[in-house]
């Protein structure tokens, strides 16, 4: 299958082979993408930008070698997967680069197809890392790269402080966007794991077909193209964890062998006979409600139960309004180095559009609107002027406002306390709102709200209003 015109992505292949170039950009351009080579590492960072989806570079490489440009990638561009490329004989280096970061990994001679369905992969994981993006730099006002002081927040550093150093499987569930994979890579760098590997797959983006293959391997002559063995994710996570993110995506034939995993550590590649022992802490994560997706029979409840034995829930951003403001300084901080410039502050006024936008997107819609704000605005301050007409206009405050002819408005003695009283105001309103629709009944007012039944409780509470 080809990329679509619309859609086209761009692969970076570092190789000092000229052959060994020419045979991977003809492979790539006829499936449909952009390619661009360099003959070494240091080639191969000069032409790097945030337009490059993928890079293929080879292990051994003079000067600057693949895992010297592995190293530097993971530092300045993060989200790109990198796939090494190794001789017969290298791949203890190659299964070491994967530890560090490295998306895969491919063993000369290799057939074409395997070349296409590893980028096909890693495309599609840019895709998705892009998607649910968040902010690489910790905080000082928050943990675990975490940006918050929010109560729903700092319950999840509590949590995370609690279960970090123990085998416990731990399950973390929330919405594109909110930050499950910083907590797995918390829970491992917080663990007595945290010298070993952290191995991540998303599962949403490998097909199917594929997945047995990557999360436990294959050995030699196992099918047609595996010219060699592959160790799996699995095996690459030996004395680490492994993070399996959108875990609602494992086809149900596939869940049973994860459920042998977790109840006796071992498991046998695709095509083998020996049994291989591992010593794997493993933590997954949702966007998905999985209770749901099992009375849909698209999930095992034993394998549930293994996974949620520590449930983590992580708010979205719309739950936890009183964090935006640190967020939004957080940003600022950032973007002023990233983009050289020099904004001071964002005015209260600003602050209070932000806070009352509903943020479907969660951080990563934030992150994105403060850096296009930042990148054009003119003066030291961000004021309402600045942000996108959208925000403006669709905040719950503006059009709470307006419907509400001629209501008393918080004194701006205090932004802080303004803010916190116009958000419970609304809230307030919504959730009694939903209530009444619903005759009282707090599991239908929550489908109506679009959060869980446990967050409107919580809610609730918060704000006094009582259960019938």
């Amino acid at each position: 299958m080809t990329v679509a015109a619309a859609e086209i992505k761009r692969v970076l292949v570092a190789d000092d082979e000229l052959n060994m170039r020419r045979v991977l950009e003809a492979i790539l351009r006829r499936e449909g993408y952009d390619v661009i080579t360099a003959a070494n590492g240091a080639e191969a960072l000069g032409g790097m930008s945030a337009n490059i989806h993928t890079v293929i570079t080879d292990l051994k490489m003079p000067g600057l070698d693949g895992m010297g440009l592995l190293k530097r990638l993971s530092i300045d561009y993060p989200d790109v997967p990198v796939v090494m490329i190794t001789a017969h004989g290298s791949v203890e280096n190659a299964v070491e680069a994967v530890k560090l970061g490295a998306f895969d990994y491919l063993e000369k001679p290799f057939e074409q197809e395997q070349i296409r369905q590893v980028v096909a992969k890693a495309i599609n994981t840019y895709a998705l890392s892009r998607k649910d993006a968040r902010p690489e730099e910790p905080s000082e006002r928050g943990r675990f790269r975490l940006v918050g002081q929010s109560p729903a927040i700092r319950q999840i550093y509590a949590v995370v402080e609690k279960v970090a150093n123990t085998p416990s499987t731990v399950l973390i569930s929330g919405e594109s966007g909110t930050g499950k994979e910083l907590i797995a890579r918390a829970l491992h760098e917080n663990s007595k794991r945290h010298a070993g590997p952290f191995i991540k797959i998303n599962c949403a983006a490998i097909p199917k077909t594929l997945m047995e293959s990557e999360l436990f391997g294959y050995d030699k002559g196992a099918f047609t193209g595996a010219v060699g063995a592959k160790p799996g994710r699995f095996e690459l996570a030996h004395g680490g964890t492994l993070f399996l993110d959108e875990i609602g995506e494992i086809p149900v034939e596939m869940q049973v062998k994860l459920l042998r995993v977790l109840q006796e550590s071992e498991f046998e590649r695709v095509g083998g006979i020996k049994t291989i022992k591992v010593d794997v802490r493993l933590v997954t994560a949702t966007n998905r409600d999985l209770l749901e997706e099992i009375g849909a029979g698209n999930f095992r409840e034993d394998l549930f139960y293994r996974l949620n034995v520590v449930p983590i829930q992580i708010p979205p951003l719309r739950e936890r309004r009183e964090d935006i403001p640190l967020l939004a300084d957080h940003f600022i901080a950032k973007f002023n180095e990233r983009l050289k410039k020099q904004i001071v502050a964002i005015s209260p006024e600003a602050v209070e559009q932000l806070v009352a936008y509903n943020w479907p997107g969660n951080i990563r819609e934030l992150e994105n609107l403060m850096e296009r704000t930042i990148l054009f605005c003119e003066g030291p301050e961000i004021r309402v002027s600045d942000l996108p007409p959208e925000i403006v206009g669709t905040s719950v405050a503006a059009s709470a406002a307006a419907a509400v002819d001629g209501e008393a408005r918080p004194a701006a003695g205090s932004l802080k306390e303004a803010v916190r009283a116009e958000t419970e105001r609304v809230e307030r309103e919504l959730i009694q709102r939903a209530l009444d629709a619903t005759g009282g009944n707090v599991t239908q007012a929550a489908r109506k709200l679009k959060i869980s039944r446990k967050s409107l409780q919580t809610k609730m509470k918060e704000l006094g209003l009582r259960e019938k």
